[in-house]
């Protein structure tokens, strides 16, 4: 059985203040869980999830508290919504019975505006959107926040505080999250592809398909290494590897003839575009 929660005698205080309740646990909530334990916090957490088996699996293996949404949310001073858009509204109609005043509610799901979130909120609500990616779960995410239209600076940097464990955090004008859904929400996946291809042009040139995967992933971690630590351009770096006549040019005069630089524009921009019509809430 779901330990319970305290009641809440004093909504006010430091201890409340620190509380936080994670709704939903699927792959993004405990991927932002995991960071936040990391950090040390796991006895001011509480979990709440429709499913009662993945509930109790997460709360075990994080050392963290679980309960009913009513129980999570009641002294939470940030409430982090990490469940599927669809089920949002019903979850937001039950979380704003039990809100504290000056909770903070920061939301997960893809494509839900702050304006969304705070009419179905009780009044003045402060909410924060984010947009993470799936990194995360290695502690090496990227995520983007944008506050609504209650929330002041003090707790925008809150939110990010409680999201840094996870990864990097910036600050963006929700009117950018589209872009940024395209760029490094789901960012990852792209890079997955290419290391998909990468490793079945190793097999088909006579490397063993894990000698392959080692000889690409360490690549690619080198290379993000190199933009992390040199600050240098991406076309600097690239250029010291094409030497005039050599392999490296080769390859690249491939890929140009093939048009993937024009067809990843093309594939962020459609992935923008399909963002802006979950967030107008088209099917």
């Amino acid at each position: 059985m779901p330990e319970k929660m305290p009641e809440n005698n004093d909504q006010h205080s430091e201890s409340a203040r620190q509380r936080v309740a994670f709704l939903g646990v699927g792959m993004m909530g405990e991927a932002l869980l995991a960071g936040l334990v990391r950090d040390g916090s796991p006895d001011q957490v509480v979990v709440s999830d429709h499913s009662a088996q993945r509930q109790a699996e997460v709360a075990e293996k994080y050392g963290v508290r679980a309960g009913t949404i009513a129980e999570a949310v009641a002294g939470a001073g940030s409430v982090i919504l990490a469940v599927k858009p669809k089920d949002m509204g019903a979850l937001l109609e039950e979380v704003g019975a039990h809100l504290q005043p000056g909770a903070v509610v920061i939301s997960v799901a893809a494509g839900l505006t702050t304006a969304y979130l705070e009419e179905r909120l009780p009044a003045g609500t402060p909410v924060v959107r984010v947009m993470p990616n799936t990194p995360a779960l290695v502690g090496q995410g990227m995520t983007a926040v944008s506050p609504g239209t209650h929330c002041d600076d003090s707790q925008v940097a809150d939110a990010q505080a409680l999201l840094s464990p996870s990864g990097k955090v910036v600050a963006v004008p929700e009117s950018q999250l589209d872009a940024v859904t395209a760029i490094s929400g789901s960012g990852p996946a792209y890079i997955f592809y290419v290391v998909e291809a990468m490793v079945e042009a190793g097999v088909l040139l006579g490397v063993t398909r894990a000698t392959a995967t080692e000889l690409v992933v360490q690549t690619l971690y080198g290379a993000a290494t190199m933009l992390t630590e040199t600050g240098d351009h991406p076309t600097l770096l690239r250029e010291r590897v094409s030497s005039p006549g050599g392999t490296t040019v080769a390859a690249l005069r491939q890929l140009d003839d093939h048009k993937v630089r024009a067809a990843f524009v093309t594939a962020m921009e459609a992935a923008a575009k399909r963002s802006a019509e979950l967030a107008a809430g088209q099917a």
